[in-house]
Order: C-alpha cells, then sequence, then structure tokens
C-alpha cells in the first residue's frame, strides 16, 4: 500500500507514475488509482447519515457509492474516447494518441487523488452542516476542487504536445467540452451518490433513464413562464 500510495505522489508531482516498466503496467496503475481513491471517497460520500450525523451513516449506500464514483469517471471517460479518437484522426494527430490518452487517463487519476484527499473534510462536513443539500453542495464543490486540479495537471502534460502541434490545442478544449456533457448525463443516470435518509437505499432512483438537459431546461421553461 506504501508503494502506491509513493506512486500516486509521483503522479502529482510529476504527471506519471514511476514505473521501471512498459507503458501497460502504467496504464494499469492509473486505472488502480482510479478505482481504489475514487471508491475511498464514496465511501466518504455515501455515508451522509442526515440528522444523526455520521452515527446514521447506512453501509449500503457507502458501498453504493464506492462503486459509483469511479464507474462515473470510468464510463465518462470512455464514452468520451470514442469521439475524442475521431476528432484526433481528423486533425491528423493520430502520431501523438497514445501520449494524449495517458494524460487524460492520468488527469482521471489525480481527480480521484484529490477527491480521496477530501474525504476527512467531507466527514467534517456531514458531523457539522447535516441538511441534504449543505451535503450535496459540499460535495458538488469537492468534486469541482478535484476537476480544477485535474485540468492543471492535464494543461501541464498536454503543454509538450501543444508545443509540438498547436491543434493538440484545439483537440483539448473539444475533449473538455465532450467530457462534461457525457460526464452531467453519466452522473444524472447514477444517482443516488448520498440518498436521502429514512428512504430505501437504491443503487439507482426509478426514473434512472430520464435526461438530465431536459430536466433542466423543463425546469428554466417553467421558471420563464410563471
Amino acid at each position: 500500500m506504501s508503494g502506491l500510495l509513493l506512486q500516486a505522489v509521483d503522479l502529482l508531482r510529476t504527471g506519471t507514475p514511476s514505473s521501471r516498466h512498459s507503458e501497460a503496467p502504467r496504464v494499469r496503475l492509473l486505472l488502480t488509482l482510479i478505482v481504489l481513491f475514487g471508491a475511498g471517497y464514496g465511501a466518504a460520500m455515501g455515508s451522509y447519515g442526515g440528522e444523526v450525523g455520521l452515527g446514521g451513516a447506512r453501509p449500503l449506500q457507502m458501498l453504493y457509492a464506492s462503486v459509483k464514483v469511479p464507474l462515473l469517471l470510468l464510463a465518462t471517460f470512455g464514452l468520451s474516447l470514442p469521439s475524442y479518437f475521431v476528432i484526433n484522426s481528423l486533425l491528423g494527430l493520430r502520431e501523438d494518441l497514445g501520449a494524449a490518452v495517458r494524460a487524460l487517463l492520468a488527469t482521471q487519476a489525480c481527480l480521484t487523488l484529490v477527491l480521496c484527499a477530501l474525504a476527512p473534510f467531507t466527514l467534517f462536513w456531514y458531523v457539522s452542516y447535516r441538511g441534504y443539500e449543505e451535503a450535496t453542495l459540499f460535495n458538488a464543490l469537492a468534486f469541482a476542487v478535484a476537476s480544477g486540479s485535474g485540468q492543471v495537471l492535464l494543461r501541464r502534460l498536454y503543454r509538450p504536445l501543444i508545443a509540438r502541434d498547436v491543434r493538440h490545442r484545439v483537440l483539448l478544449r473539444l475533449w473538455l467540452i465532450i467530457y462534461a456533457f457525457v460526464g452531467i448525463q453519466m452522473g444524472w443516470l447514477l444517482r443516488p451518490f448520498i440518498g436521502i435518509p429514512g428512504t430505501p437505499t437504491r443503487f439507482l432512483r426509478e426514473d434512472t433513464w430520464s435526461n438530465a438537459y431536459v430536466f433542466v431546461a423543463g425546469r428554466i421553461w417553467e421558471v420563464l413562464n410563471r
């Protein structure tokens, strides 16, 4: 475990986990970091117990959330990758595809590392502020901070690619748009991550296959027509 933590620190410091092996083990290590640290934050996220604090934590909800956080990130990454590959090919950047994908995967690992580091603050927040809305907002803030940290690393890793060909800057921006678009809908499908105490614990909601963008558009329309 200590070796894995050292690899994680090296990822944050240099952008790549130290490895004496080929790229395949390095990719497996990145995937391992995403799963382990994503699950760690998911367990903390799902420990919300409402008015009774952490004493009301539901083990099943913690288990579900520990599965869903890495699933959210990996599924979003996987679904966004084909579009990225097509655009990469259209821009004539296929030679740099391997380095670019490794940079994107390292960013996912960095995001989960920062999330896991924020887990103690999430638990402290649950103890201090027990409202459901407050819990939701704090977790949204944690994901925003982790995403921002990931963007810092991604831009650092992409700098040599952009220096080699400025079209990589366009590709990077398109990736961020695609990833955000897919990620919002994926997060919507995988609800609930926190769960409301006193209600049945479910892996997915009954209206799982609804559309986040249709829901938001409907709410905006309702507000405009009041």
